[in-house]
């Protein structure tokens, strides 16, 4: 059974395809619609339609929380270039890194294949040979040089 989280992200992707790109809902509104809590809401919103993702949010206070959804045209290279300076940076921790993967999947930037690959690659488990203070670091180097082979 599908988490909670997963439905409403589900459902908000939904509506953004269904309007080719922009939304404005209703924070309390939504939260009545899945019977939760508009923190439930703000979570998914905050943890899944980031800028990393592809998204950008308008929020407006009062009213029940009106909220602007746009989904971003990424320029793939533009992006790659951004989330390799800006974003990956020297360190990388592990919720970061899969999050990015998942982007770049759903955006069709990589295979699904390519990114479990890249996630099992940088996973904790087989990055345990590396002392903990240089973990994040060697992920970042890994995760860029993953990606950089798969996109050209």
């Amino acid at each position: 059974m599908a988490r909670i989280s997963d439905l409403i992200e589900k459902f908000i992707n939904d509506l953004i395809e269904e309007a080719e790109g922009t939304i404005e809902i209703g924070r309390n509104e939504l939260a009545d619609y899945f019977n939760c809590a508009p923190s439930q809401i703000n979570y998914v919103l905050t943890t899944r339609f980031t800028t990393e993702r592809g998204y950008y949010i308008e929020s407006r206070r009062g009213g029940g929380g009106c909220i602007k959804i746009s989904k971003l045209d990424i320029d793939k290279h533009r992006y790659l270039n951004y989330v390799f300076t800006k974003k990956i940076g020297p360190n990388l921790n592990k919720e970061k890194a899969y999050s990015f993967i998942d982007f770049m999947c759903k955006e069709d930037f990589i295979t699904e294949r390519e990114g479990k690959m890249i996630k099992a690659a940088i996973d904790d488990n087989n990055l345990a040979v590396v002392p903990k203070d240089l973990r994040d670091e060697v992920r970042a180097s890994l995760l860029k040089a993953m990606l950089v082979s798969a996109l050209v």
